[in-house]
């Protein structure tokens, strides 16, 4: 006789930021839950996102006031939950004659500076571009400008790591292996899934959260044959990478003549990050990368600010995503909104919620909303929220302390060069002693496979954060990408493939459950 299915409390579709989220806040109060991502972790929008913990300065002008101040008031919060990841960031606005007056920009600057209870990062201020440093880069036309504060953050590290505490408290994490079908019982959900090595499951879970991001319509009439449309919006956007174009640490917000905005933004040391692009995508999102209009349009968009020209022979790295936002009918792509939707459906049978757009700015609220609509579903929606004081992984300092982390880590492991450390604790935070262990010496940490990415920070990677593939290393939990030749990163594929295949047994467990 065949055993019964496990039966979780919840099932989560989709390892983006949403899915992930909801995982974490749902275990942490109480409920067993089984997450199903059919690729690696991050692997879609949530890794191509601008990486910005803002409020949004331009949703201020379609008075998405809840939005904006929601946003805002997570910028601390998140910081403080993980200051290895989540750091402030100045941002310089120049006036540009002929576009938004200055009056407007002063009154949205004074609007973001106190509608959502900003308390250490510092308020708006008036720059004379002839003779601050941020002037320096720009065209001698722009004379005067604001700055403000917002914040930063590794995107694709802060889904992991919300994976890898919600995993700490007993969430089942699957990656690479997707629900294939759905069936709805009177009181559950009985789900199949598939491994990418073709390994077959059925489990059964009271509650489904489809966060499948732009997949999310999908989900809802190919895997679980729902009824409910799909009120969904696909909008790509797109950026460039290209090496560092100013000294300073501060970030730019440029307008365009077109309405739109884009950023240039100091990026791993040597770089800066340019974009976003907004245009409505019809496609497979597991396919999109940046057209060569798009990629036109960031080098054009930034050329207008700065003094020396951007071209297409500058850029040496680009990225898409596909943002699944709520189809509100708005007329263009950049006027879609922000916001989140959560549909609950409770129609023949188990419970299923499905998200619909959102920020990775607001993912923890949406994991808050979330639970709350499923208050009556789910027993563990009714203990009370926890996650705005909870440290993520590695997060357990202070939010200004990265510093004093570092020089801390530089004592313990003294061989380590300074440029190492630092990028270390960027990623890990108190974590990096669990990487290191105890290595006397470089030569402790085994292979290098280029740049400073040793075989320790290798297996730490497969064994605490679900990676299975270079792209997983050098694109998602870290951007080494950057920095490594394509024959260092096949011999990092080599390893990690025979890596896995060494330790099939141990990861199957250990990846499942984690």
């Amino acid at each position: 006789m065949a055993a019964s299915p496990h039966l979780f409390d919840l099932a989560v579709i989709g390892g983006g930021i949403n899915g992930t989220g909801i995982a974490r806040d749902a275990t942490g109060r109480g409920a067993s839950v089984v997450l199903f991502e059919r690729d690696d972790l991050a692997s879609a929008t949530s890794s191509s996102s601008t990486k910005l913990i803002h409020g949004g300065l331009r949703y201020l002008e379609h008075y998405k006031f809840r939005l904006v101040r929601e946003a805002l008031m997570e910028r601390e919060v998140l910081w403080s939950l993980a200051p290895h990841i989540v750091w402030p960031m100045r941002f310089v606005l120049p006036h540009h004659r002929g576009l938004r007056p200055g009056w407007l920009l002063r009154i949205g600057l004074l609007l973001y500076d106190h509608i959502g209870g900003r308390k250490r990062l510092p308020g708006t201020a008036l720059l004379d571009l002839t003779h601050d440093p941020a002037g320096k880069p720009l065209k001698p036309g722009f004379v005067r400008g604001f700055e403000y504060s917002d914040c930063w953050v590794e995107d694709a590290r802060l889904v992991v790591l919300n994976a890898r505490d919600a995993a700490e408290r007993g969430a089942s994490i699957r990656t690479r292996t997707a629900v294939v079908s759905a069936e709805r019982l009177p009181d559950r959900w009985r789900l199949v899934s598939e491994t990418a090595d073709g390994i077959r499951e059925t489990v059964e879970a009271r509650v489904l959260v489809n966060a499948a991001g732009p997949w999310v319509g999908q989900v809802l009439s190919g895997v679980a044959r729902a009824n409910a449309p799909a009120a969904v919006r696909l909008v790509q956007g797109s950026h460039i990478v290209v090496r560092r174009l100013f000294d300073h640490d501060k970030a730019y917000f440029f307008q365009n003549a077109d309405g739109r905005i884009i950023f240039a933004i100091p990026y791993e040391r040597d770089f800066c990050l340019i974009g976003t692009t907004d245009r409505d995508y019809k496609g497979d999102p597991a396919h999109v990368e940046a057209s060569p209009e798009e990629i036109d349009y960031l080098c054009a968009a930034a050329s207008e600010y700065f003094l020396k020209p951007i071209t297409r022979d500058d850029v040496v790295w680009t990225y898409s995503g596909v943002r699944p936002l709520y189809d509100d009918g708005a007329s263009k792509a950049q006027e879609a909104t922000r916001d989140y939707v959560l549909s609950l459906d409770t129609t023949g049978g188990a419970t299923m919620l499905s998200v619909f757009g959102g920020k990775i700015t607001t993912f923890r609220r949406l994991a808050e909303a979330a639970l709350e609509r499923l208050r009556g579903h789910l027993a563990a929606a009714d203990r009370p929220a926890w996650t705005g004081t909870a440290a993520l992984p590695g997060g357990d300092f202070p939010a200004d302390g990265y510093p004093a982390l570092v020089a801390q880590i530089m004592r313990e492991y003294p061989f380590l060069a300074p440029a190492h450390a630092a990028r270390l604790v960027r990623a890990y935070g108190t974590w990096t002693r669990r990487l290191l262990g105890d290595a006397k010496s470089a030569a402790d940490l085994g292979q290098l496979f280029g740049a400073d990415l040793t075989e320790a920070e290798v297996r730490h990677l497969m064994r605490e954060e679900w990676a299975r593939t270079a792209k997983d290393v050098l694109w998602r939990r870290t951007k080494l990408g950057l920095r490594v030749t394509p024959d260092q990163a096949a011999a990092l594929d080599a390893f990690m493939a025979a890596e896995a295949e060494r330790t099939a047994p141990e990861s199957a467990s250990g990846g499942q459950a984690a």
